[in-house]
């Protein structure tokens, strides 16, 4: 027998088994099953005003700023990220600037956040798919520019129908009143809420300055406004919608808010 007989002899067998070892490999890849990690949204959209001044009357305003910091260190400590929108989008005005809330001074030293606050998003920049939850932080300001923005209005009531969350404390809840749902009904009608009360609007003498209630315009549009004394923590729950009554209650609606959201991430699995 010639050389190159024995070596196709050697070679042919030899093909052979490196194809059928190649047809079986292909084989168990397509019969095993593919696995797919689906990544849990965790993003919060925060609304801060972008209104500085109280009226006429020449004192600045802006955005609480214990009103951010709390719930978003509620928030942030268990994983969601947090971006912020604002009316006008860029650099947020802020009041209330305390460094001696350790909350407070825990944010704004947090560069990252800083930064976001300082340059927010404008309304049509923001993918409403891409949170799990919005929540309007209060201040005076939140009072002459949330109610009448429409286009926030619209990513919250897209948010809120895609089994998200909807909070807001203080003076934020402005910004809940004209939000319509897509049946047409308000999304407050017939639900718990609370806000900053009549009360303490009179309390601060800004019941005349200001552009409206915001209890009376909450039950104007059918909502169940529920109160405790001047500046008490009070917080109220009702349908994934979540309020507080005023800066002592901004922590407690981070963790409410958390809450709800813990309660909705079990209930889909």
């Amino acid at each position: 027998m010639s050389n190159s007989i024995k070596i196709k002899t050697l070679i042919i067998p030899f093909l052979c088994t490196i194809l059928l070892m190649s047809c079986n490999s292909k084989n168990k890849t397509t019969n095993s099953p593919v696995k797919t990690e689906t990544k849990e949204l965790k993003k919060i959209l925060f609304v801060v005003t972008s209104h500085s001044e109280k009226g006429n009357t020449g004192e600045k305003t802006g955005y609480y700023l214990g009103e951010v910091s709390h719930p978003w260190d509620v928030l942030h400590s268990a994983g969601y990220e947090i971006d912020f929108v604002s009316p006008k989008g860029g650099k947020a005005p802020v009041d209330a600037f305390d460094m001696n809330d350790s909350i407070n001074k825990k944010f704004w030293d947090n560069d990252t956040y800083r930064n976001k606050i300082e340059n927010t998003k404008k309304p049509n920049e923001v993918n409403p798919a891409d949170y799990v939850a919005i929540h309007y932080a209060g201040g005076h300001g939140a009072m002459w520019d949330f109610a009448d923005n429409t286009e926030i209005a619209e990513i919250a009531k897209k948010i809120y129908e895609n089994n998200g969350v909807v909070s807001a404390v203080c003076h934020g809840p402005a910004g809940l009143i004209n939000i319509k749902l897509s049946d047409g009904s308000y999304l407050v009608d017939g639900k718990k809420v609370n806000a900053f009360t009549n009360e303490e609007e009179h309390k601060v003498n800004l019941a005349e300055v200001v552009p409206f209630l915001l209890e009376d315009k909450l039950i104007e549009r059918g909502a169940i406004f529920e109160k405790s004394a001047p500046f008490t923590k009070h917080v109220v729950t009702d349908q994934r919608l979540i309020t507080g009554q005023n800066p002592q209650s901004a922590h407690s609606v981070g963790k409410a808010t958390l809450n709800e959201l813990q309660r909705r991430t079990k209930s889909a699995h």
